[in-house]
């Protein structure tokens, strides 16, 4: 599965932003998908993580009630809704996908991974 992110900008904290990451290949159903992120002078971070049928998903505690991760199969993509953004979400954000139905929060758990979308939140 090849991926590429898009949706990135700056934002206001409070604000929202709406990323997303559009797959290639015929197993995009088949697969579980999550979105890591990687702030300067850190190692990149587990976000959310979302089942191949999108029945499940999974949150880091840091967005959990304030994220939400979705996918659409018929389309190929997988979305990030970021909403009351804060400073501390300011990071590139990456797109990733396993090859199996079942999520994962562990970066050697995705196989796949597209280029990144730079977030930046002002305060």
């Amino acid at each position: 599965v090849q991926l590429q992110a898009s949706g990135g900008g700056l934002a206001q904290a409070g604000g929202s932003l709406r990323l997303s990451c559009a797959a290639s290949g015929r197993t995009f159903s088949r697969v579980a998908m999550g979105w890591f992120r990687q702030a300067p002078g850190k190692e990149r971070e587990f976000v959310a993580a979302i089942s191949s049928g999108g029945g499940s998903t999974y949150y880091a505690d840091s967005v959990k009630g304030r994220f939400t991760i979705s996918r659409d199969n018929a389309k190929n993509t997988v979305h990030l809704q970021m909403n009351s953004l804060k400073p501390e979400d300011t990071a590139v954000y990456y797109c990733a996908g396993r090859s199996v139905p079942s999520m994962a929060t562990y970066l050697s758990g995705f196989g796949s991974w597209g280029q990144g979308t730079q977030v930046t939140v002002s305060s």
